[in-house]
């Protein structure tokens, strides 16, 4: 069943500033969908709509800034070729299982993805810039990759800091070696999802393609900065933003 949502002008200028925002965030650390799902969520999108929307805005920015890492040589993308086509599959899988969830059971399925999520960004490990020795094989790392795109297909936010804290951890990249890598795996399964909300109808394109240019922008300029200082400074504000958005949907949740 198709959706429908009519943005005002506010709401379009005001997701543009917050995809700058959360395609800056999202290029160096990951996680600027847990900004953005709540933000959303908070303008008064449906789930279904929400999740598509962000979809379509993310996919561009996450694209830009796999291109900066490309470039700058911290990307592989012939030998994860196998990866990459086997995250756009299970993305594709997952974006088709969430359009079957029924939208007020979805309501309160995001807002426990989205606490557990901002949990999981306070309490992960520091990351350092140095390659270690790997615990996992490319093949060994596959089905943790296909796990990942399945969760984005069906979610997604928090997937670049998955991808990346696990090729960190299993694959013994550096961070911003992982972080490259991280934003092509990210980039293709945001193209899977995308491509099947839009065939479901879930996405309001005007406001998507606003904050895709947002996302573009904060993309292109995140990853730069990345590449040049890191992340440190960015994680403290992605806790305090993407807390306490959540917090107000747990809100309207609890006083209905």
């Amino acid at each position: 069943m198709i959706e429908s949502f009519t943005p005002e002008v506010w709401l379009l200028l005001t997701m543009f500033g917050v995809a700058i925002l959360t395609g800056f965030i999202d290029s160096i650390a990951g996680g600027g969908g847990l900004v953005m799902m709540p933000a959303l969520l908070a303008a008064g999108l449906p789930p279904h709509l929400a999740i598509g929307t962000n979809k379509l805005q993310s996919v561009f920015g996450t694209s830009v800034s796999c291109w900066n890492y490309w470039k700058g040589g911290f990307v592989d993308i012939r030998s994860n070729l196998p990866l990459v086509l086997l995250v756009f599959g299970a993305s594709a899988l997952g974006a088709v299982l969430v359009q079957q969830v029924d939208a007020g059971i979805l309501r309160y399925i995001v807002p426990v993805f989205l606490i557990g999520l901002a949990a999981y960004v306070i309490l992960s490990p520091r990351m350092h810039d140095e390659d270690a020795q790997e615990r996992l094989t490319r093949k060994g790392y596959a089905p943790v990759a296909g796990s990942i795109g399945l969760y984005d297909g069906f979610f997604g936010p928090g997937t670049g800091q998955f991808f990346t804290a696990s090729l960190v951890g299993l694959r013994g990249h550096g961070l911003t070696r992982a972080t490259g890598n991280a934003k092509l795996l990210n980039a293709t399964s945001n193209w899977a999802a995308v491509l099947l909300f839009a065939i479901g109808g879930k996405m309001v394109w005007m406001l998507g393609i606003t904050m895709a240019v947002g996302a573009m922008l904060g993309g292109y300029a995140g990853s730069r900065f990345a590449m040049r200082h890191g992340a440190k400074l960015i994680r403290p504000l992605m806790i305090a933003a993407s807390l306490g958005l959540t917090g107000k949907i747990v809100w309207d949740l609890l006083h209905p």
